[in-house]
């Protein structure tokens, strides 16, 4: 389920790039192409439809996330709880091994520092 959540929200994003790239602000894009003699659509109702898109597939997107933030697999202990396993083991870590030292230059007279 969740997997499916992400992969909705993927294409959704995909065809909301899209639409925001064939729109003009200036009135042209992809209305400006119709208004030829024969036109199925008016300049006007394909930017209307442009626009309603874009605000339909961005709160599509806001959903979606709302939907899989509350759906996320989360590891829950016996007792209800969330589990501190990933939480002790951060925390039990051992810090790294140090580095070995540079080793010497030699400055302008061939002496070593």
């Amino acid at each position: 389920m969740y997997a499916l959540f992400e992969v909705l929200i993927l294409i959704i994003s995909i065809l909301l790039g899209l639409i925001v790239l064939v729109q003009n602000p200036k009135g042209g894009g992809l209305a400006a192409n119709f208004s030829g003699g024969s036109q199925f659509m008016g300049v006007r109702q394909t930017a209307d439809m442009l626009e309603k898109l874009t605000w339909g597939f961005g709160i599509g997107i806001l959903v979606l996330s709302l939907v899989i933030s509350m759906i996320i697999p989360r590891q829950i202990s016996a007792d209800g709880q969330p589990d501190i396993e990933l939480k002790n083991k951060v925390e039990n870590t051992t810090a790294p091994v140090s580095l070995p030292a540079a080793p010497a230059t030699n400055d302008q007279n061939g002496q070593k520092k």
